[in-house]
């Protein structure tokens, strides 16, 4: 593991399209590599990303894919945060229900369980309407 005192920020600004997944899975793992994670844990933040903007590119922009992400990864002391800014429609993460997995399962469903997931691979998650067209999604990960 790298030195805990290590600090950057790198930044990364796509279009709001599925077809720049890989490219945001990419800048996530070389930036959590670089911060020194395991590849546990670099697997982890990378899923977690993925989730927060497929939901964006799903939900706030509705798969059109002229809207902008804007992702930034910097990595103080011993916190790997990543700040996702988009200008789609606005989200309201407290109307989420937690959802119960055993009936999720047992129905067979597929999809809905982002918030889920970056809950449980994320060791922080906040939703903030930064003004009434931009939101931004922090993730936030612990270096051990």
């Amino acid at each position: 593991m790298q030195s805990k005192n290590k600090k950057f920020k790198k930044e990364l600004v796509v279009k709001s399209s599925t077809d720049n997944l890989a490219q945001i899975r990419e800048f996530t793992q070389i930036a959590a590599q670089e911060s020194g994670f395991s590849n546990e844990n670099v697997g982890k933040i990378v899923l977690a990303v993925d989730e927060a903007c497929t939901n964006i590119i799903k939900h706030a922009y509705k798969y059109s894919p002229v809207g902008d992400i804007n992702i930034s990864v910097r990595l103080e002391q011993s916190k790997f945060i990543i700040s996702i800014i988009d200008e789609g429609g606005h989200f309201n993460p407290d109307i989420i229900p937690e959802p119960d997995i055993r009936e999720y399962h047992k129905k067979r469903k597929a999809g809905g369980l982002g918030m889920y997931l970056m809950k449980k691979l994320m060791d922080e998650v906040k939703y903030t309407n930064l003004n009434e067209n931009r939101n931004q999604v922090i993730l936030v990960k612990y270096l051990t």
